[in-house]
């Protein structure tokens, strides 16, 4: 069996390859620059391979370091994504949730005391982004995101857990102008930032032309929008999901209309290493139950 270099001749490897310095990666690993070349210059042995070029006060990969560095990196940062996640997890059974911050906040949050009166013993932990997770970089265990079926990557399983059907909603004063969808003109749209397309896609599936689907006020989340539109500012084209409670409670009415059902659906996706572990199987368990019970008339 070939010997595999040290863990150490590795990390100085990696940390001089990404700084091009002995020096600057002996002050990111705490050791002296002495120390990171006697480590390098070992791994240089061991491979039968000169990895770097060196100078006077810098360093330069050669061909051979370049591509040692690609074939290295990779599982050194899993290695070390699972090590943070090994460290940060507390004694209780953890799970690392990561959605979207409208969905977050007008789903998940409001059925959260659920699932903690049944699960006590699991640590669920909510982070909110925009961007796709990263699980080879972050702890993250579960990733609420909207894809299509085939868009989730090898290595992962998905679960559909709602599906994206979007129509106008407005207050009740504000719904009261609103006879037919044409008259759409009489009130302000209402958009948010990264979902610009909603209102142009809607107008064109109802056939609507006569109405500015550019115009009227924006806002940084589509949480802001739907807010706005609570408070009487306008209305907005709303997933249904997530203003489900808004409508039953009075807050938001549905306007006239066809619902457009978007292509691609909210996804629980998990690396598959993960997703049946109990802890985590819990989780996903849980959430399609209670996607479940929000498609019930």
């Amino acid at each position: 069996m070939s010997r595999l270099p040290s863990s150490m001749a590795l990390s100085a490897f990696v940390a001089a390859a990404r700084s091009l310095s002995f020096q600057h990666a002996a002050e990111a690993l705490n050791v002296t620059p002495g120390a990171v070349s006697r480590q390098i210059r070992a791994l240089e042995e061991q491979l039968g391979r000169t990895l770097f070029e060196r100078g006077h006060r810098q360093v330069a990969l050669t061909p051979d370091g370049r591509a040692y560095l690609d074939a290295v990196r990779g599982p050194l940062e899993a290695l070390e994504a699972a090590t943070r996640r090994m460290r940060r997890r507390p004694q209780r059974d953890s799970v690392a949730v990561v959605a979207y911050p409208t969905f977050a906040i007008r789903w998940f949050i409001p059925r959260w005391g659920r699932f903690y009166n049944r699960h006590p013993e699991i640590d669920l932990q909510l982070t909110t982004s925009l961007d796709p997770a990263e699980f080879r970089r972050e702890a993250f265990d579960i990733a609420i995101r909207v894809a299509g079926p085939g868009e989730v990557g090898e290595g992962h399983v998905a679960e559909e857990l709602l599906p994206v059907t979007l129509f106008p909603v407005a207050a009740p004063e504000v719904a009261a102008a609103v006879a037919e969808p044409p008259d759409l003109r009489k009130v302000t749209l209402l958009h948010g930032a990264p979902r610009p397309e909603d209102w142009p896609r809607w107008l064109a599936g109802a056939g609507i032309g006569s109405v500015d689907a550019s115009g009227g006020l924006r806002f940084e989340s589509l949480n802001l929008a739907i807010q706005a539109a609570i408070e009487g500012l306008g209305a907005v084209i709303a997933i249904g999901a997530l203003v489900e409670e808004d409508i039953r409670a009075g807050r938001l009415v549905r306007l006239p209309g066809p619902p457009r059902r978007a292509r691609r659906s909210m996804r629980l996706v998990s690396p598959a290493a993960r997703a049946e572990e109990p802890r985590v199987r819990a989780v996903r368990d849980w959430l399609l139950e209670e996607a479940r019970g929000a498609r019930r008339p």
